[in-house]
């Protein structure tokens, strides 16, 4: 298959600095085995790993990052693709994580991916006989979050403050509410992911770039403090990598890269619905879970016309699996959650897809997973890597600082300061410059001024101007640019991770044979 052009207007790296595909792959891997000891081995292909290739390249390091599967491939595909201000923490007295959170929630909107993400309200709708302790709850929180919001130096301007909304006001935000009792709501505003996993290819584009070597299906095993025995998963063939510092950032996995490390992994589950079902749901519809002062359901819009419905917070012990499952009664929990507040209840028929994660959290005592704090750490045991572990997706870029921070330290390494706070992602654009980018809407959200290439492949190539199946709002020039520029190598990265096509059975089904085509006309 021909690389896309890249004549077209950009204001992103220069031609080819970004784009991953075998090729690359290939000739990284051959350069890898050849070459000298590198300065970081970071092991994982999350956002947190992703995170620290980019931190530590642009620091001025030699980085590889090895990933056993693909970019997003655990737990940075599976969350509720919101960029959280930190609110909830407030309840439980995290302050530190709450003002951490709102200022890299402040960082992502304006400065390192506005091209992914955007301020969406989040509504609580108020109902006759709702409690008054709960009314001045979700009040006193909401202004905490307008004091986070401009502590963090948000401004108004991108995320508005808190007010209360009349029952109209409520009705056009969640024209599906239930009329009877409706008095209004009060509103706040976060901000919202295009898609979790496509930030996560960003930031590995953004990273590779900037001259990190990013290989997936490359599996680390007897990981050293700075070392280890890389296995190509495609080939078959290992080498041993020496490194002067090696960073295990394998999220749910981690333990696995070091047995050092305990975790207690907890499940956080989603519903997907067509959009339809919410009649043009404009908010992230947000119902308190009885007797909790800091747990939500959310429902939300996303991307392809869904809405999702998420989320659980269950202890998941037990043996990791590749693709974690929802369980029934978790199901049952949020369509039961949600169905309080709508006019004509959802039905488990009315569910097309549903999809889990797991939160690699730290193991504490024996606090329940809900209460366990999302504040991440750097830990280092005798002889074994240094891992970052905890956190969640709105802080990895801090969670990588602080990672990398500790590998100059404990290595030595000779490296300059951190810069991924003023670093734009492959792709950001916002204000004119993304109205005058000669591509779809939809494009643009998800491709930000990289959509002009894959606008200008479509033109070229009417057959990659249709959609992957009918129905499905997915150019075949998607799955091409995936392949050329975003380090997709088979028919699950394509439909999986590159896009969200595969969260719904039949729509994966459909749109299986463009990928498989788009397969074949990149190896021709």
């Amino acid at each position: 298959m021909r690389m896309l052009d890249e004549s077209s207007p950009g204001t992103g790296p220069a031609p080819g600095d970004s784009a991953l595909n075998a090729a690359r792959r290939g000739r990284e891997l051959q350069a890898l085995g050849d070459g000298d000891r590198i300065d970081v081995l970071v092991i994982g292909g999350g956002v947190t790993g992703t995170g620290v290739a980019l931190d530590a390249a642009t620091r001025g390091l030699r980085t590889v990052l090895v990933e056993a599967n693909d970019l997003a491939f655990g737990t940075s595909r599976w969350s509720s693709k919101l960029v959280h201000g930190g609110l909830r923490y407030l309840a439980s007295g995290g302050v530190g994580i709450a003002h951490e959170s709102a200022v890299e929630r402040d960082a992502l909107l304006t400065t390192i991916a506005p091209h992914l993400t955007r301020a969406i309200p989040q509504l609580v709708p108020t109902f006759d006989g709702s409690g008054l302790p709960q009314r001045l709850l979700v009040r006193a929180g909401f202004l905490a979050g307008d004091v986070l919001r401009r502590t963090a130096g948000t401004s108004a301007r991108v995320l508005p403050r808190s007010r209360r909304v009349a029952t109209a006001e409520a009705l056009r935000l969640a024209p599906t509410l239930r009329r009877a009792g409706l008095r209004g709501g009060m509103v706040a505003w976060d901000g919202q992911l295009v898609d979790d996993a496509r930030l996560v290819v960003t930031i590995a584009r953004t990273a590779a770039a900037h001259g990190a070597t990013v290989l997936t299906r490359v599996r680390a095993e007897q990981v050293s403090a700075d070392s280890a025995v890389l296995h190509d998963t495609l080939t078959g063939e290992t080498l041993t990598v020496r490194a002067r510092s090696v960073i295990n950032a394998a999220g749910v996995w981690a333990d696995r890269v070091d047995p050092g490390i305990e975790l207690r992994p907890s499940r956080g589950t989603h519903l997907v619905f067509d959009a339809a079902d919410f009649d043009g749901l404009d908010a992230s519809l947000t119902v308190p879970i009885p007797g909790s002062t800091s747990r939500f359901v959310f429902a939300f819009p996303a991307a392809h016309g869904r809405v999702y419905v998420g989320l659980t917070d269950e202890d998941a012990p037990g043996p990791v699996p590749d693709e974690p499952q929802p369980t029934e009664s978790e199901i049952e929990f949020l369509l039961d959650t949600v169905n309080s507040v709508l006019r004509e209840p959802l039905r488990r028929s009315d569910v097309r897809g549903a999809f889990a994660g797991l939160r690699p959290l730290l193991r504490t005592a024996d606090d329940a997973t809900s209460d366990i704090s999302r504040e991440h750490a750097v830990l280092r045991s005798p002889g074994g890597p240094i891992t970052i572990v905890g956190g969640k997706l709105t802080t990895y870029r801090q969670m990588a600082e602080d990672a990398v921070d500790t590998a100059v330290d404990t290595a030595g390494l000779t490296a300059g300061p951190c810069r991924t706070r003023r670093i734009p992602l492959v792709g950001a654009v916002s204000g004119r410059a993304r109205d005058a980018i000669a591509a779809a809407p939809i494009l643009v959200e998800r491709y930000g001024d990289q959509a002009a290439h894959v606008a200008a492949a479509a033109r070229r190539d009417p057959a990659l101007a249709e959609p992957v199946a009918p129905g499905i709002d997915v150019l075949r020039a998607e799955f091409a640019y995936a392949l050329t520029h975003e380090g997709a190598l088979d028919e699950s990265d394509l439909l999986d991770r590159r896009t969200r096509i595969g969260l719904v059975a039949g729509d994966r089904e459909a749109a299986a044979p463009a990928a498989r085509a788009a397969l074949v006309a990149a190896r021709a």
